[in-house]
């Protein structure tokens, strides 16, 4: 299966992370400085792009304008650094093609190189293969810059698109779907796109297109199914030790990489479940920045914050010595 490997030759394999969105804790207001702070940690953990606006950035309580300021911010810190090399994705999920082409716009003006993009479910009813097609081929054609397909039934309603259906997507759409994001931890699905496309690994940048896990909790298994990397929360976290185990996955040494991976899942579980006040709060007390999440999500509770630090505490002994 051929692809335009052309349109993805900044994005390299390796680990990125959806990153949070921070916040001033009596405001509620952007916190511009901690969000440049914090990509610039990152990548000088080695992580080789950043994803603004997903999930984790709580891209549903920002305006279109606070949007574009959080990838422009990440843009300019990351120049500002020196890491020119690191891309900057843009999370631009909305519910009809009109809006999400002009968020891309948007996003592309602001710095972003591609648009992570979910498949719309406000109307999950009339949902179909036919619907999501024609919703995709319009985005890609109207667009600036390259489709990351986000496949994330959990933020969707259900929503959950096929292997048979993304191969077909990708060969409608010319190149302009460039990758895809498996935050269903399908390795199967993600082997098999992966294959089809002939997708960039730790093996090859084979076509350039990108087959990305979307959970740190399979890491490993992405690396080993001929996956490009990982878009992961944990990753926000532990950089390193997200790093290390896919350089050591490219190095070809899978028994320490297993090593490392399972004490990665065991904290990553811990992350997953408490979620973006979760996250905040590890980045927090593991980092001295954080803050919380806006509202209506929850602040957690003294007690909620004890569990996250010790649930995470082998991993960041490991994180930290790296």
């Amino acid at each position: 299966m051929a692809t335009n490997g052309s349109l993805t030759s900044r994005i390299r394999h390796g680990i990125y992370a959806p990153t949070m969105t921070f916040f001033d804790k009596e405001t509620e207001e952007l916190d511009i400085p901690t969000i440049k702070k914090h990509a610039v940690r990152l990548a000088q953990a080695g992580l080789v792009g950043l994803v603004t606006m997903g999930s984790n950035g709580e891209a549903v309580h920002l305006t279109k304008e606070e949007k574009t300021a959080v990838t422009k911010a990440t843009r300019d810190a990351l120049d500002e650094a020196g890491f020119k090399d690191v891309v900057v994705m843009q999370g631009c999920s909305e519910a009809g093609v009109r809006l999400t082409i002009d968020l891309c716009k948007t996003a592309a003006a602001a710095g972003a190189e591609a648009a992570l993009v979910l498949p719309p479910a406000y109307y999950r009813a009339q949902i179909n293969e036919t619907m999501l097609m024609e919703y995709y081929v319009a985005v890609a054609e109207g667009s600036p810059i390259p489709i990351v397909l986000y496949n994330y039934p959990g933020a969707v309603s259900g929503v959950d698109m096929d292997s048979d259906f993304m191969i077909r997507l990708v060969e409608a759409t010319k190149g302009k779907v460039c990758g895809v994001k498996f935050t269903d931890a399908n390795t199967g699905k993600l082997t098999r796109l992966a294959y089809a496309t002939n997708a960039c690994s730790v093996k090859s940048q084979g076509s350039g297109w990108m087959a990305f896990g979307g959970i740190a909790d399979f890491t490993m298994q992405t690396a080993i199914s001929g996956g490009s990397g990982i878009i992961a929360g944990g990753a926000n976290v532990m950089p390193k030790l997200c790093v290390k185990v896919w350089n050591l996955c490219q190095q070809g040494k899978y028994d320490e990489a297993a090593e490392l991976q399972k004490v990665l899942s065991k904290g990553d579980w811990v992350l997953t479940k408490a979620a973006i006040a979760g996250t905040k709060a590890a980045i927090e007390m593991e980092f001295c920045y954080g803050g919380y999440p806006r509202r209506p999500l929850q602040r957690l509770a003294e007690e909620q914050r004890k569990h996250i630090k010790d649930g995470i505490s082998e991993a960041m002994k490991i994180e930290h010595s790296l």
